[in-house]
């Protein structure tokens, strides 16, 4: 999925707008977005969201990190109204996602839901101790969807002054960008790209979301409507890639041969693959 865009768990005039949108998920979030006077009342609205009627979008949820001891409370309210996933934010490392997994057992278990069907995206990089646990996530079983990273909640956490300067990431920020990167590819998940905080700033935006489809993330997190169109065609394979990709497949339909040529270039095993993660992604 290429664009996610965060709705407030309190605000069913977002929630209208965005779910007439083209975004390929929103994430209804009882987290940062909800003042904690008003998270109670929060989930119940979250839950009359889930259950609005849809079309092709995924609704998924974030709930409120493990150590606010909130995340139970929000998994009660919303998974009868049969989210297709769990956002976990500030997460740690592949022993939170366990743990995320077993209560989603539960409530699954009780609500007469396939088991496993609730899926887990993690943001992986919110504190500086969870930069150390990248590498972990490769045995954070099934139910883990993707990785995302974020910048702001980091810098909080760093006490950095600022995470970016002339539109570039700095120094820990872009490593946890390319940890993240690095760590949904050992896991054998997608990556998905953190936020572009700057509403107004659309070329900004752009430039970002191409950047991270060019450096090997499958989507992005997004903020605000207006940043769905220029996030969903940066992560939308153009007709000449999908061609390239077709003409790659082709090429190596035999199956028995570890590499081969094409338009005068050795290709090999590498090069299927991109093409075939190019031609899922368009649909294809």
């Amino acid at each position: 999925m290429r664009s996610w865009l965060f709705v407030p768990g309190d605000s069913e005039r977002k929630f209208a707008r965005a779910a007439k949108g083209e975004a390929d998920a929103l994430i209804l979030d009882l987290e940062d977005s909800v003042l904690p006077a008003n998270k109670p009342a929060a989930r119940g609205t979250t839950r009359n969201m889930l259950e609005a009627p849809r079309a092709r979008q995924q609704r998924w949820v974030r709930v409120n990190a493990l150590d606010t001891g909130l995340t139970l409370g929000d998994l009660a309210a919303v998974m009868p109204a049969r989210p297709d996933g769990i956002v976990l934010p500030k997460c740690a490392e592949a022993g939170q996602v366990r743990q995320l997994g077993h209560w989603l057992d539960a409530f699954e278990a009780a609500q007469g839901l396939e088991p496993g069907s609730t899926r887990i995206l993690a943001i992986a990089t919110e504190t500086a101790a969870s930069l150390f646990g990248l590498g972990s996530y490769a045995a954070a079983g099934p139910r883990l969807a993707a990785l995302t990273w974020g910048a702001e909640d980091l810098s909080a956490d760093i006490g950095g002054l600022a995470n970016r300067a002339e539109g570039a990431w700095l120094g820990v920020y872009r490593l946890a960008r390319e940890m993240c990167l690095a760590g949904a590819a050992a896991a054998g998940v997608p990556a998905i790209d953190t936020v572009h905080v700057d509403i107004n700033d659309l070329d900004g935006l752009a430039m970002d979301a191409r950047a991270a489809r060019r450096d090997g993330f499958a989507g992005k997190m997004i903020i605000h409507p207006s940043h769905v169109a220029a996030t969903n065609a940066a992560f939308t394979p153009a007709p000449e890639e999908l061609d390239w990709a077709r003409r790659v497949v082709a090429a190596f339909a035999d199956g028995g041969a570890g590499a081969t040529r094409m338009d005068g270039k050795m290709l090999d095993r590498p090069h299927l693959r991109l093409a075939e993660r190019l031609l899922a992604q368009g649909g294809a």
